[in-house]
């Protein structure tokens, strides 16, 4: 069998495993790199280096999904009834209302989607790359696996590379693995199981080369590497349910059931009192057109979206409407640690000089000893900060130490300026430091700094001059990594004119000081963790940093208390799914984790039945964005993986906007089931005036216009209005709604009952009372309409709040439900008056006040009914609470 031609090659391999000069042959390459014309016919072969293009959704996909709903499917039912028994007027309303609503999900959800794709992106756009043994700046997008590529600091890594030779290498891999610390590479092999963060050998794309240089070759571009690997799984994964979507298809399954068995119970008492079977199947088709509240579907969509726009004001954008609702449900929030927890930013916390802990928040800048720290963490490190006008660059830890000598009075630019360097001997992770040799002051000195223990062994005295206890210097060190910190040791001495610039005179220092450093957590963050708690959601980390790192910061955020535990990935990988089940309450920090061990934590919440919201910004973190009723994805340093497999992305990167965020979600479904139980109690009063006509032998005493004019306007704009409620005073410690609550809990499916029956004997009662006074079945229509339309007036009231007293709220704390209950009542009298609308709606003007009296004293009834129900029920729940609490 012939031999495939070096740019047909698609090897799959552990590169990793492999030493350099094996990975070379294999790829068919050379050091030298690749000719232009081999590297063209592999780009022909294996495609460009990039992942699939994540654009916005189309316009055309986004329309269509806004009629994705069963609620629009009972509509268009309705629209097409109408359309058949040729009522032009109703049939025209219903399709007005279908298009207003699908107007405002696609303009609310297509400006979210636009905002996200803007974030910006995460590959490279450039690469420095061998051809023809010359070094060319190319497009990253024309690599192909076995071109030869240089690596700098600053740059980002454009491919999956298999390093070849490296000089004091570092990168930042926290997007791709969760490690928040710098790595150090080199091109030795590991095992072939190694985790990815485990791979000296290896780098991967949308890394960041923070120090040194490194010559690599590449083994994977575009979907074949880690995370294009990621990117299209989660594609090719389909987003679930929400849980609002879920409780919205249980409710138009009922309402549809509801209008169903109304209109063919309707048509039954019709024939068995002697009426027609045509007569009565177009009066049971006029019920159940007019028993579906047509603006449910528009109110459920302009509440969603004043959701989306108080989330908005607090740093969240949210990608989906019915998404705006998830985290008010949520039970358990799955938080990456870096970047959303805490700052994804290395800072010293921690100094001690001799046996002393220094208050950083208060340094005397008068010491000597702090001047010397100060110089030594500058010296000896290569980093620069930034300014107005330029960006910091270099090693996350030495700008921690430059910002450190900052806070103890040194300008880093003057202190430089006065040194003049001699010699260098750079970090290394053989040496495990890094050491200055130069001149400062007329005279000559070593500085050097690196891990504690082999700082220690070079030194013999203190900072004062003292003789240095080792025992005791190594209980400071035990103590600062206790506390989750990485700890350096900072030491120098003067230099005779003779002693050798070399490692020869790194002996008898003085050891300046013991830095601790981390990634503290973000300000307001445990607060937030704590209103998470007393709201009923449970937190957890999931990272793929190292526990010791992760327990210190759960530790200071509250996440991780003494009956909290800690695992590893590892310790993950030898639990099976029951093991895992039984241990999954008490498992508070799951440290480093793989995408996928993420994953199984995602459905293993879910499987125990818990709404589960994950945070992430990495690569590592995309699945079980997917996966999740609710992913949160970070938009400032977060990747474009996360981002598109989020539901809603934090433009501040900050956990505290998840708890805000939490609070505006279940004020937005509080706000949800108070619009949907004040239109379904007023339509079940409807449905019950006119089953109660048909029995009753009555004439009907609405036509099929009027009840659309009451569901679409004078109902509608007061339930439009509810939308804008303000939250209730328990909403964020009130425990998450269980996942089998529907929009209409039982207590208000039983008090939509109670209403129907109230609105409908009342506005029967004064049809009658009219109707005998005055044999106009017209004026008693219209008398009964206007009852009906004063009982909404009330009843909306009643809908504010499910236990308290409508006394208890003032009519102002929602202005727009106050005007809009004026304009509703303002409407409905133009109606009255207008001769376009009189005729329209076959009404007349109500001249008698005495008729005006009696309607609103009926109509008020609803009032001391509902506030009776209330106040049982509210003693009922206390009862319970006193009971499950004893």
């Amino acid at each position: 069998m012939a031999e495939p031609a070096p740019h047909e090659l698609d090897t799959e391999q552990a590169w990793h495993s492999i030493p350099a000069p094996e990975v070379l042959e294999l790829l068919k390459t050379q050091s030298s790199g690749l000719s232009a014309d081999e590297a063209a016919l592999r780009l022909k072969a294996q495609g460009p280096n990039q992942l699939e293009d994540a654009s916005p959704p189309s316009v055309l996909s986004l329309i269509v999904y806004q009629f994705q709903s069963p609620l629009i499917y009972i509509l268009f039912l309705a629209g097409a009834a109408t359309l058949l028994l040729q009522e032009w007027v109703d049939a025209a309303v219903i399709f007005a209302v279908l298009g207003l609503n699908a107007l405002i999900g696609f303009t609310q959800e297509r400006r979210a989607e636009l905002a996200v794709h803007a974030l910006g992106k995460l590959v490279s756009p450039k690469a420095r790359v061998i051809r023809d043994r010359q070094d060319h700046d190319i497009p990253s997008v024309d690599l192909v696996r076995g071109d030869v590529v240089r690596l700098e600091s600053g740059m980002k890594v454009p491919a999956d590379l298999r390093l070849i030779r490296t000089t004091n290498l570092r990168v930042d891999e926290s997007l791709l693995t969760g490690e928040s610390l710098p790595v150090s590479k080199d091109p030795e092999p590991v095992e072939p199981g190694a985790a990815v963060a485990d791979r000296r050998g290896m780098v991967h794309a949308g890394s960041v080369v923070l120090s040194g240089r490194a010559t690599a070759v590449v083994v994977g571009t575009g979907t074949s590497t880690q995370i294009g690997a990621i990117a299209k799984g989660i594609r090719q994964t389909r987003r679930g349910e929400t849980p609002l979507q879920q409780r919205m298809n249980r409710l138009a399954t009922i309402v549809g059931v509801v209008v169903a068995i109304s209109a063919v119970l309707a048509m039954i008492i019709g024939i068995v009192l002697g009426e027609s079977w045509t007569d009565m199947f177009l009066i049971a088709v006029a019920l159940a057109v007019a028993s579906v509240p047509e603006g449910l579907p528009v109110v459920f969509t302009i509440t969603l979206a004043v959701g989306v726009r108080r989330m908005a004001a607090r740093n969240a954008i949210i990608r989906r409407l019915p998404a705006v609702e998830t985290l008010g449900s949520t039970t358990v929030i799955g938080s990456d640690k870096t970047g959303t927890l805490t700052e994804n930013r290395m800072r010293a916390v921690a100094l001690r000089i001799g046996d002393q802990a220094v208050d950083l928040d208060h340094p005397s800048h008068e010491a000597p000893s702090l001047d010397r720290v100060a110089r030594i963490a500058i010296l000896s490190s290569e980093a620069v900060l930034g300014s107005e006008t330029t960006n910091e660059t270099g090693d996350p830890t030495e700008i921690a130490l430059l910002e450190l000598a900052r806070r103890l009075g040194a300008e880093p630019a003057q202190v430089r300026a006065q040194y003049r360097s001699l010699h260098e001997i750079p970090f290394e992770s053989e040496l495990r430091y890094a050491a200055t040799f130069g001149e400062l002051d007329d005279q000559r000195w070593v500085m050097t700094k690196g891990a504690p223990e082999r700082i220690l062994e070079m030194c013999t005295t203190q900072a004062d001059g003292e003789p240095l206890d080792p025992e005791r210097v190594r209980q400071a060190i035990a103590d600062l990594a206790s506390e989750g910190l990485r700890v350096l040791g900072l030491a120098s001495r003067r230099l005779s004119p003779e002693e050798p610039l070399t490692d020869q005179s790194l002996r008898e220092l003085d050891l300046a000081g013991l830095v601790g450093l981390m990634d503290p957590p973000r300000e307001g963050v445990a607060e937030a963790i704590q209103g998470c708690h007393e709201a009923g959601i449970r937190v957890i980390m999931m990272t793929g940093d190292h526990a010791s790192t992760a327990q210190a910061i759960a530790r200071q955020i509250g996440l991780l208390t003494d009956g909290g535990r800690t695992i590893t990935g590892a310790e993950l990988d030898q639990l099976d799914e029951l093991d895992l089940a039984e241990q999954l309450s008490e498992i508070a920090v799951f440290a480093r984790t793989s995408p996928e061990q993420k994953l199984r934590i995602v459905h293993a919440l879910e499987e125990a039945g818990e709404i589960v919201a994950v945070t992430g910004d990495g690569v590592n973190d995309a699945p079980a964005l997917k996966a999740a009723a609710i992913g949160v994805a970070m938009g400032r340093g977060g990747t474009d993986v996360a981002r598109e497999a989020s539901d809603m992305v934090l433009t501040d990167d900050n956990f505290v906007s998840i708890h805000a965020a939490v609070e505006t979600g279940r004020v937005t479904f509080a706000n949800l089931r108070k619009v949907t139980f004040f239109l379904l109690s007023t339509g079940a009063g409807s449905i019950g005036a006119i089953l109660g006509s048909l029995v009753l032998g009555m004439s009907l005493p609405m036509v099929p216009a009027q009840l659309l004019w009451m569901n679409l306007v004078t109902n509608g704009l007061q339930d439009l209005a509810l939308a804008f409620e303000p939250g209730e005073a328990d909403v964020r410690t009130a425990p998450p709604r269980p996942r089998t609550e529907g929009i209409v809990s039982w207590l208000l499916w039983e008090r939509t009952v109670i209403s129907g029956i109230v609105l409908a004997i009342g506005t029967l009662w004064m049809f009658q009372d009219v109707l005998g006074r005055t044999d106009s079945l017209e004026e008693a229509r219209t008398v009964a309409l206007t009852t009906m339309v004063l009982f909404q007036v009330f009843q909306v009231g009643n809908a504010r709040s499910e236990f308290r007293s409508v006394f208890s709220k003032s009519p102002f704390s929602n202005p727009f439900l106050f005007l809009a209950t004026l304009a509703a009542l303002g409407v409905h009298l133009l109606a009255l008056h207008w001769s376009p609308l009189q005729t329209v709606l076959r009404v007349v003007p109500i001249t008698d006040p005495w008729t005006w009296v009696r309607m609103i004293a009926v109509a008020s009834s609803i009032l001391f009914v509902i506030e009776m129900h209330k106040l049982i029920r509210s003693a009922a729940r206390k009862a319970a609470r006193s009971r499950s609490q004893a």
